[in-house]
């Protein structure tokens, strides 16, 4: 008599089983969580609410720009003039305040309004002439950049008396700890940022974009304002960083931010979001801000290596993490 071979067996029912886009978030908290324990263990001190709320004071610009930047690569995009608007914007700024005796109050609304509009402005031409993201926002990097040495080739310093106390005001907490206001405003910022992305159309189409945008025209949706929004978003982002880094500098200067655009980029794909867009988190970008910093913490606290070595460390996280994003997208009926 013949034997029937017995049919594989199913997965049993209820088992909890991870979907893979989740992979590079969860990795980035647990890996987290595993650098903290280790600092913790390692050196005294180290495990304590104000140096993990210093994590925050001391990126909340990093985080609202990284924001931005985690918009625009959901839709497949990339925008590398961040940093260049977060000069411009410490520039401005303090050539205001400082050479023309504008209030802070005056000051902060226009360089916004400034960066929104350069923002805008690339994405309109990515839009309308359907130019590749990166040639249009490396000519937005060298623009602003450049803008910066018409305004002065050298520092400017904000004494301004109203700024200086912005800058230094402290929110307490329980335990004797507290934060700074760029770091509540950066935390205000991921709040709302989490909720346009997951509960309004908007975010909606942003992940539609990046998903497909063929489809999502298709579908009717509004690609091409959206499109224009989300680089106009990641211009407001940036001025709103370069607003938080005259608040931890107390200067403008033309050299400020240099490079801070792939510390975004690094910050954002760390935390989970796929590079060829339509998958992501922006919870996860706080963890890869946080991943950042606590490298850097843990390399202080060390005090015998030196700060290059966050950039080797990150450098390694970076390979990791496309790999994770290769295996990913290699599973797309998941996604």
């Amino acid at each position: 008599m013949s034997s029937v071979p017995a049919p594989p067996l199913a997965p049993t029912p209820g088992a909890p089983r991870l979907d893979p886009k989740y992979l590079p978030l969860a990795a980035t908290v647990s890996l987290f969580v595993a650098v903290a324990t280790l600092g913790g263990l390692r050196y005294d001190g180290f495990f304590s609410a104000q140096v993990f709320l210093n994590l925050l004071i001391d990126n909340a610009f990093v985080l609202v720009v990284a924001i931005g930047m985690s918009f625009v690569i959901l839709t497949g995009g990339i925008d590398l003039s961040v940093g260049s608007v977060i000069a411009l914007t410490t520039m401005v700024s303090a050539s205001l305040v400082e050479r023309h005796g504008w209030s802070p109050l005056a000051t902060i609304p226009l360089v916004l309004v400034m960066g929104t509009l350069f923002g805008g402005f690339m994405g309109l031409l990515i839009e309308r002439f359907r130019l590749q993201p990166f040639i249009v926002t490396l000519a937005g990097m060298f623009l602003a950049r450049g803008l910066c040495y018409l305004i002065s080739i050298d520092s400017i310093s904000i004494t301004n008396e109203a700024y200086s106390e912005l800058a230094q005001i402290r929110i307490p907490l329980p335990g004797e700890t507290s934060l700074s206001l760029s770091a509540v405003i950066a935390l205000v910022v991921l709040a709302l940022a989490i909720y346009v992305a997951h509960w309004t159309p908007f975010g909606r189409t942003v992940y539609a974009i990046g998903g497909n945008e063929q489809s999502a025209r298709l579908m009717g949706l509004p690609v091409r304002r959206t499109l224009v929004g989300v680089y106009a978003l990641s211009g407001l982002c940036s001025a709103l960083a370069g607003v938080l880094f005259t608040f931890y500098m107390l200067s403008g200067y033309g050299l400020h931010a240099l490079g801070l655009e792939l510390d975004a980029i690094a910050a954002v794909v760390i935390g989970g979001t796929l590079l060829s867009g339509g998958v992501g988190y922006l919870a996860g970008t706080l963890f890869g801000v946080l991943m950042l910093g606590i490298i850097q913490t843990l390399i202080s606290f060390d005090g015998t290596l030196s700060s290059w070595w966050t950039r080797i460390v990150v450098g390694a996280l970076l390979f990791v993490f496309c790999i994770l994003q290769r295996f990913i997208t290699a599973r797309g009926p998941n996604r």
